[in-house]
């Protein structure tokens, strides 16, 4: 493996690391709705629990509330079922073959709770970002001991990895800040 690959296999890695933060982070609830909250969801198909996207088309409504139509007619009460038993404490409500999730309005302990969770979600895709760091610069050492790589090579090698830190590090930052700023929006 060269500098080049080690550098390159950390810059893809801790991008893949923004992409899983950015999923975390949809997954938070804020004030309005957004039907990536329910993507968690796994609704009984015929005996295997499947992602609730793939039985039923998701939607908006209006700013706080889903509409899920399912695609067969008898997968209303399952996927009523299945939202009621996750850990989202939503209520959906039968109107023919429309379900819908009304969102309750957030208390402001609850708005607190979230930034919460959101914070730690960002701490942990830094700490994800930091150790992708840490095997890239183990990872040159390795090879400047092997004799593969020289140490001038492993000093730029350890400043690029860094800049690619810092940006992923502001990138985490903004993204955890954007996210307060909705969820504690009234």
């Amino acid at each position: 493996m060269s500098i080049e690959d080690i550098k390159n296999n950390a810059a893809t890695k801790m991008g893949l690391s923004i992409e899983a933060l950015k999923s975390n982070l949809a997954k938070v609830r804020t004030g309005r709705a957004n039907p990536a909250m329910l993507d968690s969801v796994q609704v009984d198909y015929y005996g295997s629990p499947v992602p609730l996207s793939q039985v039923a088309n998701l939607s908006l409504l209006d700013s706080r509330t889903i509409s899920i139509q399912p695609w067969e007619k008898g997968m209303g009460p399952k996927i009523e079922k299945a939202i009621r038993e996750s850990d989202l404490g939503l209520n959906p409500s039968s109107m023919g073959d429309l379900i819908r999730v009304p969102l309750p309005p957030m208390s402001e302990e609850r708005r607190k709770e979230m930034t919460k969770l959101a914070r730690n979600e960002g701490e942990a895709a830094k700490i994800a970002v930091r150790n992708l760091r840490r095997d890239a610069n183990e990872s040159v050492k390795k090879l400047v001991k092997d004799k593969d790589a020289s140490e001038d090579d492993q000093k730029r090698c350890e400043v690029d990895v860094q800049k690619f830190t810092d940006a992923r590090m502001t990138e985490v930052d903004a993204l955890v800040t954007a996210k307060e700023k909705d969820i504690l929006a009234v």
